[in-house]
């Protein structure tokens, strides 16, 4: 993993969490540093929430927390969550309907703010001048944007954001994730996002921490969860990933993509991603195209081998290929792991 800044915003330590025979969090640990924005991803019931929830203090859990070096949970210690110096922006935005927009963004302030906390705050969102409308006359993304406003202004420690696009159609989306993200730069903030969503949070994060059956099992920059994910369930759920079965013998393992270097001696799975695998016409034929996919800026094609299995190939708009086309395929690269990972 790349270096880290030298302060520690949140470090969570053995978290456990059980709703009745369900386990949530198992032995869960995150370090989150100064200035970062950390994503915590995985499918629908790895944890996620939960974790985010017991950072904030709106669920108790076995284990510690510790945020900017002060325990909050942990030892029989339970800080407040209003107490925590922690601002959350919910999957719903939790606005109150019947306050104006300069209200909300003012509800968690101290009783005698700073002189111009919310006007600065809404300018920092993009908001200024709408601090007298009411949440219903906003759009979806001013909404969002408002949510995080109320969680900036008091000048937290940390902002937990828990599927905050997930209201969102796609267009918007992806507009309001880029200005979130230029939003929390700007305003110098540390930030721990949940999501389910693999593009969102490669194209958003610092660092991910990719989380399965309540535990967290690869932590890194998106760049190097991407091209050297710790297992085959991490290289398939992150992005696209074929899986091929293969022997490791004499320092290789033989697959119908080409031969590829590993010191594990046995079964193998290789796992390969979709952008490395090389398609021709005009050599020796070793694949059919089973079929294509025709997404404008580039294509995806879904090849059938010899033994029976398929893999993926992404290319470019050119050359096009069809059903039935007899092919030469090859992977550029892989990533072999041990058949029982």
């Amino acid at each position: 993993m790349t270096s880290a800044p030298d302060r520690l915003t949140i470090r969570a330590r053995a978290l456990r969490k059980s709703y009745g025979d369900v386990l949530a969090l198992d032995d869960f640990n995150l370090d989150v540093w100064d200035g970062s924005l950390l994503t915590l991803l995985g499918p629908s019931g790895c944890g996620k929430t939960t974790a985010l929830r017991v950072i904030a203090g709106f669920e108790h859990a076995e284990g510690s927390v510790e945020i900017r070096g002060r325990k909050v949970l942990g030892d029989g210690v339970f800080v407040a969550p209003e107490k925590r110096r922690v601002g959350m922006v919910f999957q719903d935005y939790a606005l109150f309907p019947h306050m104006t927009v300069a209200k909300n963004v003012s509800y968690g302030l101290p009783k005698s703010p700073e002189s111009g906390r919310v006007e600065e705050t809404l300018d920092l969102v993009g908001l200024s001048g709408l601090g007298a409308r009411m949440p219903a006359e906003l759009s979806g993304g001013q909404q969002q944007r408002v949510a995080l406003a109320r969680a900036l202004a008091p000048k937290p420690d940390v902002i937990l954001l828990d599927e905050p696009f997930s209201n969102l159609d796609a267009g918007l989306r992806d507009r309001v994730r880029r200005e979130l993200k230029l939003i929390l730069a700007e305003a110098r903030a540390t930030a721990v996002l949940v999501t389910h969503d693999q593009e969102e949070a490669l194209a958003t994060s610092d660092l991910v921490a990719v989380m399965h059956q309540g535990k967290v099992v690869q932590f890194d920059t998106p760049a190097a969860l991407y091209t050297r994910p710790a297992d085959p369930w991490v290289a398939e759920f992150l992005g696209e990933a074929d899986v091929m079965s293969a022997t490791g013998h004499r320092g290789y393992a033989d697959t119908a993509l080409g031969r590829f270097k590993t010191d594990i001696r046995g079964p193998v799975l290789v796992v390969v991603r979709p952008e490395d695998v090389l398609l021709s016409i005009g050599e020796a034929a070793n694949a059919v195209v089973d079929h294509t996919e025709f997404f404008g800026h580039d294509q995806l094609i879904t090849v059938a081998l010899p033994g029976g299995g398929r893999v993926r190939s992404r290319i470019g708009p050119r050359p096009t290929y069809t059903s039935g086309d007899r092919v030469r395929v090859r992977a550029t690269h892989a990533r072999v792991f041990p058949a029982q990972s």
